[in-house]
């Protein structure tokens, strides 16, 4: 007979040793890429919380901005119409004024002399018209920037404001020496 060679069974400490190994392998490939995974997440985090912050602070920028245009707005509806009814009283009065002035005594000497006076009436009262009128175009049209002013470079509209309210101010000036000078 011939013999069979006996085969030894495979050894339990030899089958599981590499097992194990690449097993403890993938759970530590796991692990750093768990890890590696959670730090970019932080990261990530951190910037968009970042980011966040600096958006919330521009909003409050933009809206205190907005805030002080529409009070300037206010302002400037309430001067335009101020000039207005300025313009319109002055207007009635220098109409009264030259009513009174017409029904004066001598007809002839009163006649060349409210000619005379009549001239110069128009032509103060033609200027101080026409400024009141460029005062109000200028407050009508600073309103409508001010409607738009995010279209506006904010230092751009303080500085027609500025101008504008200089107009205004001289048209205002003229204005009062146009009434001194019509006292009777």
């Amino acid at each position: 007979m011939t013999e069979v060679p006996v085969l030894a069974a495979p050894d339990p400490a030899q089958a599981t040793g590499p097992r194990r190994g690449r097993g403890s392998r993938v759970l530590a490939v796991l692990l750093v890429a768990t890890i590696a995974v959670g730090a970019y997440l932080w990261v990530t985090t951190v910037r968009w919380q970042r980011s966040s912050a600096d958006w919330q602070e521009k909003a409050h920028e933009y809206a205190e901005e907005v805030a002080s245009l529409r009070m300037q707005l206010e302002g400037a509806s309430t001067e335009l119409q101020a000039a207005r009814d300025q313009l319109s009283t002055a207007t009635a009065r220098i109409t009264d004024l030259a009513n009174e002035k017409a029904q004066l005594g001598d007809e002839n000497v009163v006649s060349q002399q409210y000619i005379d006076y009549q001239t110069q009436v128009s032509a103060a009262a033609a200027t101080v018209a026409s400024a009141l009128g460029q005062c109000v175009s200028g407050q009508e049209q600073l309103v409508g920037y001010l409607k738009d002013a995010d279209q506006y470079e904010a230092a751009d509209l303080r500085r027609y404001e500025r101008q504008v309210n200089a107009l205004c101010a001289d048209a205002e000036n003229a204005n009062e020496s146009l009434q001194q000078e019509l006292q009777p």
